[in-house]
């Protein structure tokens, strides 16, 4: 790699110091078969949602949409430059159960292209591939994992993660199935596949809340993902605080990354009285500051995600 680390946002690299209070993880547009009639799809409530987040000291904005899911790129660098909060967006594929066959059938055999082009050309839309790639830069590679397993689709799509990492330097960030198959995860991408730990992002621990294993992940050296407070049903609020403060005992603080994960329109705030993006700030930052102290929670929402964020790119 060659030239200093910097965060790729929806409107161009900046420098990791630039990035400020960040949300590590949350959507503005999201759409999935799975989830049908709770389609993110909205500029304007996806816009009024970002302000609310910005009102609540938000600064920086990290979307996990990935390719063929509607990221709405386009929409994201307008509203970043209106709003005033930078955003980074993604490149990669999320479950196989979350696509049209036709749509993953198109790509499946020329992932690594797909992504790198993403990270270093522009995006386009899927339902559109003959498009120029005139949308803003992919700033990491979202894949994901099934539930305790390592699946065929995964392995697939993770394989070409780590291949687009080679050939740019960008972060993966994974999606964990429930919080499971961490260690496999791990086990492919770092061990196997030679992604260094410190470019792999595992997301959704806080659905799978065994201290346990999250400190044996955390030994590993990958940056740790507790993201959608909002899902009290899945062990998220009233177990987070425990894991959290066992890890930072047990030296891994700088490893701790903080997101919403809002995926549908029922847990936005403008939309469906959720908690929607600004939780994190307004409600969960206060609590764990209350726990760990401001310093420590201020390095899980500047300083973490400011290195989880940034490479020196290969263009």
């Amino acid at each position: 790699m060659t030239g200093e680390p910097r965060v790729r946002t929806v409107l161009g690299n900046i420098d990791p110091a630039e990035l400020g209070v960040t949300n590590a993880h949350d959507h503005l547009f999201f759409a999935s078969k799975l989830l049908p009639g709770q389609e993110l799809d909205d500029p304007a409530a996806a816009a009024e949602e970002l302000l609310h987040f910005k009102v609540a000291g938000g600064a920086a904005l990290v979307q996990w949409t990935p390719y063929g899911l509607t990221r709405r790129t386009r929409e994201l660098a307008w509203m970043s430059r209106e709003i005033g909060v930078h955003v980074v967006a993604a490149t990669g594929l999320h479950r196989a159960e979350h696509y049209a066959p036709t749509l993953l059938g198109r790509v499946v055999d020329d992932l690594v292209q797909v992504f790198v082009a993403d990270l270093t050309e522009g995006t386009q839309p899927a339902d559109l591939p003959d498009e120029p790639r005139t949308g803003p830069r992919a700033g990491l590679v979202k894949v994901a994992g099934a539930f305790h397993t390592i699946d065929a689709h995964a392995r697939l799509t993770m394989t070409a993660a780590a291949v687009a990492h080679q050939e740019t330097g960008a972060t993966i960030a994974v999606h964990l199935e429930l919080g499971t198959a961490a260690l496999e995860t791990v086990h492919l991408l770092c061990e196997q596949l030679d992604v260094p730990p410190d470019r792999v992002i595992l997301g959704h621990l806080n659905r799978n809340p065994d201290v346990r294993i999250q400190r044996e992940i955390a030994e590993t050296g990958v940056f740790l993902g507790f993201d959608g407070p909002s899902r009290a049903n899945h062990a998220t609020d009233w177990r987070l605080f425990d894991g959290l403060e066992a890890l930072v005992d047990a030296g891994h603080g700088g490893q701790i990354l903080l997101g919403g994960d809002t995926t549908t329109a029922a847990a936005r705030l403008v939309t469906g009285g959720g908690p929607g993006a600004p939780y994190l700030l307004s409600t969960l930052a206060p609590r764990l500051t209350k726990l760990l102290g401001g310093d420590v929670v201020t390095a899980m929402l500047v300083a973490n995600p400011a290195r989880a964020f940034a490479t020196s790119w290969l263009e």
